[in-house]
């Protein structure tokens, strides 16, 4: 009978332990943003413009993104 008692005291420890990283975690702003992040492998990297010059007024080219034809 000693046990029942014993496993129960266990079980609310570990429950309690959950309910505080819980709470800790709603705080923390953790479960803010729950809809971005399942999309954000969809959305399309911006291009760089191939035109833009650097300030001397030459065309930098590190600047220029060269598009591959998949078709």
């Amino acid at each position: 009978m000693a046990i029942i008692f014993f496993l129960i005291l266990v079980s609310l420890i570990v429950a309690s332990g959950f309910l505080m990283a819980y709470l800790w975690a709603t705080r923390t702003g953790q479960f803010d943003d729950s809809y971005t992040p399942a999309v954000r492998m969809l959305f399309d990297d911006e291009i760089k413009n191939a035109s833009k010059e650097d300030q001397s007024g030459e065309k930098n080219p590190d600047d220029v993104q060269t598009k591959t034809n998949l078709s």
